[in-house]
């Protein structure tokens, strides 16, 4: 897997302008699968405000590897964990009564939290205004720093009629709780750039930071994933390939075996799509093992050519779309053994390459 970090902190900049508004990267997932810290580095230089993540466990691997820039769990935390929270600057998110009032039998003086609204997505989130009300007044009577207040689109990439319905909801959620918080944000990637307003003042970023977007159509890709042959084999008619025997060879095929499976996050539903092999399009035959896949080449090629699974001549969103998914789940389920190469102001380096702790890669008040 190669990853770009220039183009990624070119995209926050970009992003950023368009919106005219501060910027929370998204880094969930060891950030999409391209390497929480790593593109850390680049959305920090490229000027985002605060980072994002889904559990304590993500951002404590953020605050270990050395960042100071303010940190927002999206997801649910744990009562026993308010002192971690306090301790290491991360922000909380306040999503029910039930975890509001959890915080009384600890000490969470001088925990940050953001209240999250839910305006229509039904997932996590205070639904009446009664309760927000009485959620805030209970926090800060525990000394609780409420500063900010967030929902979630659920249909910004092909709804605006929805969104219109959700962000409406949402102002008048913030304007029946007084307003004065520091952070008020709603806009996901594609409604950073496709809705626009005047009221809410910073943008969550993520699948963006990685070019794919509705609206934004001069975004940089910056990742592409790479596999190569490692064995070349003449089959003849009615040879079958792999697994439960789903592919019988018409005529006399060139096969070529690739150290990719779906071990690796190339899913079985992989089978009878292309890669791109010196020049050609190969078709995946049979089905995809664990560890390897074959595919059917027109002309020959030699063990170690590169094969291109998602790159420059195919694209990351067309290949979601041929697996009837989005572009988030098929990098996100690119799994650790994979190796990530890095491109960074200019050079190349490994994902075990030691992070220089800097104080030029962090932001603080």
């Amino acid at each position: 897997m190669e990853v770009d970090l220039d183009k990624v902190a070119e995209n926050t900049r970009l992003l950023k302008k368009a919106c005219g508004k501060r910027v929370i990267a998204v880094l969930k997932a060891d950030g999409y699968g391209c390497g929480d810290c790593q593109v850390a580095r680049a959305v920090i230089e490229g000027g985002a405000d605060m980072l994002a993540v889904s559990s304590l466990d993500e951002a404590m691997m953020l605050r270990n590897e050395g960042f100071a820039t303010e940190i927002l769990i999206l997801g649910a935390t744990d009562k026993e964990n308010v002192g971690v929270m306090i301790e290491n600057n991360i922000t909380a998110a306040a999503y029910s009564m039930d975890w509001v009032q959890a915080l009384k039998d600890v000490d969470c003086q001088g925990l940050k939290v953001h209240l999250k609204v839910d305006t229509g997505m039904n997932r996590i989130g205070f639904r009446e205004e009664s309760e927000m009300a009485k959620a805030r007044d209970i926090l800060l009577q525990l000394g609780c720093r409420l500063e900010g207040i967030f929902t979630h689109f659920s249909c910004a990439d092909f709804d605006l009629g929805f969104t219109k319905m959700q962000y409406d909801r949402f102002k008048h959620a913030v304007e029946a709780l007084g307003g004065g918080f520091e952070w008020i944000h709603c806009d996901n990637s594609d409604a950073a750039v496709g809705f626009i307003d005047d009221y809410t003042n910073a943008c969550r970023i993520g699948i963006s930071l990685y070019g794919v977007s509705t609206y934004y159509k001069g975004l940089h890709y910056p990742i592409s994933l790479h596999t190569r042959v490692v064995m070349v084999k003449h089959v003849h008619k009615g040879d079958k390939i792999g697994y439960g025997a789903t592919y019988e060879a018409s005529g006399d095929e060139i096969i070529a075996t690739l150290p990719i499976g779906y071990a690796d996050g190339f899913i079985r539903k992989n089978q009878g799509r292309r890669v791109y092999v010196d020049g050609q399009y190969g078709i995946v035959v049979g089905r995809v093992c664990m560890d390897q896949a074959m595919v059917r080449l027109e002309k020959e090629v030699e063990p170690g050519t590169l094969v291109e699974i998602f790159g420059a001549h195919i694209h990351l969103e067309d290949m979601a779309q041929e697996l009837d998914t989005i572009p988030y789940e098929v990098i996100c389920l690119i799994s650790g053994r994979v190796t990530r190469n890095y491109t960074w102001h200019g050079e190349q380096e490994k994902e075990n390459a030691r992070m220089i702790k800097s104080e030029a890669l962090n932001t603080t008040d």
